[in-house]
């Protein structure tokens, strides 16, 4: 006897392969894998979260008035064109359910964010993969890709996992060469590490357009991760939509306590905004210093490359690995020879370039 069975396009469908957080055998792990924040949330975030956990009781406010009035306020943007999901992800599959049906296609550039070609074959629709250049993106390889099949694109700016950046010229460029009726999402989860007067989340393009979304997370610069919260903001319609396809009460009441407290700690963010951006600096130059080639990143974390035959990611992630630190390691995406590395603390930052050089040397 047979049991259901599933849409075709779901029974070989892959699941988001998260960073590693453990490893058999070793007592002490440094999780340097998942783009987490390396001085933790905010302390009036943690206050908030407790005296939210009084009230464990009660459904969450189903339309989160005060977190989408923090926003508007932090952001100078509107209230009712906010929407907001289980962290960035969330929104990015609702998207595709509101947005896709099956034999559409939706656009993704190589090397970018896992969960597109995840959340686009989610609900039958086509993943189209563009090549980019140097780990970056292009938007003539885009343009190219666009036909009468295309619903949506998908950018990382900055991109993940490789850490690049492209300016607001050229995203108003691309949106000026698609039709009206495709949608482009700009995934704009570590905006806030970005120090390039040029470059500009999507704010002011959702203000001018009907077919552009910005989505953002608590989980990089606000240290929210274990809390799974993210926002977009759209123009009326699109916001409307979505509101439509999201599960009721989808933002817990302790994760929309946390988020507003984060919002009003300006002296927090600075801190860990200027710490991430001095460290990453740091990392990158040691790690060209010894040889190994980096990704020009813009986030809290930096890819690099193991470039010497004898001296291979894989063996440097389990040399890491053995000695207490999880680093993201790419066995596909093109990117076999690549470790990713976020930014840590001081003394995980230190330790782990040490442990770099040894296993080079050895």
């Amino acid at each position: 006897m047979s049991g259901p069975k599933t849409h075709s396009w779901i029974t070989d469908l892959n699941v988001y392969p998260a960073g590693k957080s453990k490893a058999v055998g070793v007592a002490e792990i440094h999780k340097l894998s998942a783009n987490e924040s390396a001085l933790g949330p905010s302390p009036l975030a943690v206050e908030a979260y407790t005296e939210a956990a009084l009230s464990l009781h009660r459904y969450p406010d189903p339309i989160y008035f005060d977190l989408r009035s923090a926003l508007a306020e932090k952001y100078d943007i509107e209230a009712n064109q906010i929407m907001c999901g289980a962290g960035s992800d969330d929104l990015l599959k609702q998207v595709c359910r509101a947005y896709l049906s099956p034999g559409d296609e939706a656009i993704f550039v190589a090397h970018s964010f896992l969960i597109y070609p995840i959340a686009i074959k989610s609900v039958g629709a086509v993943g189209i993969e563009v090549e980019d250049t140097n780990y970056t993106t292009n938007i003539d390889n885009i343009i190219a890709a666009i036909n009468d099949k295309t619903r949506l694109i998908f950018i990382a700016n900055p991109n993940n996992p490789t850490g690049t950046v492209i300016m607001k010229d050229e995203i108003e460029r691309l949106w000026k060469n698609i039709p009206e009726h495709v949608l482009l999402v700009l995934d704009s989860a570590y905006a806030e590490f970005v120090e390039d007067e040029n470059y500009d989340a999507g704010i002011d393009l959702v203000r001018r357009s009907k077919n552009v979304l910005m989505t953002r997370t608590f989980s990089k610069l606000y240290g929210l991760a274990a809390l799974r919260l993210g926002w977009g903001y759209a123009c009326p319609d699109i916001a409307q939509t979505l509101d439509k396809v999201r599960d009721p009460f989808n933002i817990p009441s302790s994760a929309q306590a946390a988020g507003i407290a984060a919002l009003k700690d300006k002296n927090f963010e600075d801190n860990v905004i200027r710490f991430t951006n001095e460290w990453r600096r740091w990392l990158a130059n040691e790690l060209t210093a010894l040889g190994l080639k980096v990704i020009p990143s813009v986030t809290n974390f930096i890819m690099f490359k193991f470039e010497n035959k004898n001296k291979t990611a894989v063996n440097a992630n389990n040399f890491l690995v053995q000695n207490g630190y999880i680093l993201r390691y790419y066995s596909g995406q093109g990117l076999g020879n690549f470790l990713r590395l976020t930014v840590g603390t001081a003394d995980e930052n230190k330790t782990v370039i040490k442990l770099i050089k040894q296993f080079l040397e050895d």
